[in-house]
């Protein structure tokens, strides 16, 4: 296909079949940023919220940046990868530290920003100031290996090099914002994964994949994700309305973040061996065990169940607190803590 004709076509497809997001509206960097963090790994319609939210609670950088940590993975509650929200919070503070609280305005600069990587610093310096970068993810590697026939294997890391370098040949200069915007609305809403809307594509007649009857072919991406299953068995332990829940430490997906006792296996262990997995278990008395939930990350299946033990004595509830490094909250604290949705959903269906 002729270059200049796909810039052309793109971008006349955008004028018309744009989304109107919220962050199209504005030129302003810290909420294009935000819109970018909250929107990896993760839908429009699902992020959105969480965008509004957050444009709420945390309308500058600077508001962000004096925010408490808990408070920020409270926020982020339910949209999973949660190092993306650490990462948010220790970028704010590098922007209000050491840039007086200005986002910088060059491609270079903001990659040194913690949790910038490639695709988030090209989207905010053309974005947000019209500087003159390429974005490359999922949906430009499906457009360009469709269009123009790229047979390069996208889960290599060398195959990055060849579909950045074509699409920083193919951005206008003095278009650059609306070129990434619009080959990213484009790959999400006319050349889709599955059964994309090749009939009525306005670059159908001359792209390669579409007259070569190879559009499920492309991308090519050989690399699979070895899912592991891991059961998790959670245990509530609860006295005159209160739980015990622990701080997650570590570098885990779920750092911050708070939970019940855990007893992780690999195998899936019967209900009576994971109560006699416990000190004493005649210091408890069964009130309930949930039917196991199924929990789907990028690289693990969870599957988990959560057992809720009455604790019949108050010194017994003090010292498992101790034995277990827990401590004791209410219900109403429990709801202002940051916890993972699989938890946060038990809570709702259970207490609240």
């Amino acid at each position: 296909m002729d270059r200049e004709i796909f810039v052309n076509q793109l971008i006349r497809w955008y004028s018309h079949q744009k989304r109107d997001l919220p962050w199209r509206r504005t030129n302003n960097p810290y909420k294009i940023w935000l819109s970018e963090i909250i929107l990896q790994q993760t839908r429009v319609n699902q992020g959105m919220p969480y965008y509004l939210n957050f444009v709420d609670k945390y309308p500058t950088v600077n508001d962000l940046a004096a925010a408490q940590e808990q408070e920020v993975l409270r926020l982020w509650q339910g949209l999973g990868y949660y190092s993306r929200a650490r990462n948010l919070h220790s970028c704010a503070k590098m922007v209000v530290g050491e840039y007086d609280g200005q986002f910088p305005n060059k491609f270079e600069e903001l990659l040194k920003l913690k949790g910038i990587g490639r695709y988030t610093a090209a989207a905010i310096a053309s974005m947000a100031f019209n500087q003159v970068n390429a974005v490359v993810d999922g949906n430009v590697y499906r457009v360009l290996s469709r269009v123009f026939g790229l047979y390069d294997d996208i889960a290599e890391t060398k195959s990055a090099k060849v579909f950045e370098k074509l699409a920083n040949e193919l951005i206008p200069k003095d278009q650059p914002g609306e070129f990434n915007q619009a080959i990213m609305d484009f790959g999400a809403i006319q050349c889709t994964p599955k059964s994309p809307a090749c009939a009525i594509c306005p670059l159908s007649d001359s792209c390669y994949a579409f007259n070569k009857g190879e559009t499920e072919q492309l991308p090519v991406k050989t690399k699979k994700v070895k899912v592991k299953k891991l059961f998790f068995n959670y245990i509530i332990f609860e006295y005159n309305g209160e739980l015990l829940l622990h701080e997650r430490i570590g570098n885990g997906i779920w750092k911050g973040l708070y939970q019940f006792h855990l007893e992780e296996t690999l195998k899936r262990s019967s209900e009576e061996s994971v109560l006699n997995s416990l000190n004493s278990p005649d210091r408890f008395t069964l009130i309930d065990v949930s039917e196991e939930v199924k929990h789907v990350l990028t690289h693990r299946q969870i599957f988990a169940r959560f057992f809720r033990l009455r604790v019949n004595e108050l010194n017994t509830f003090a010292n498992i607190q101790k034995e277990l490094n827990l401590k004791a909250y209410s219900l109403e604290q429990i709801h202002e803590l940051p916890k993972p949705i699989l938890i946060e959903n038990y809570l709702k269906k259970a207490f609240y």
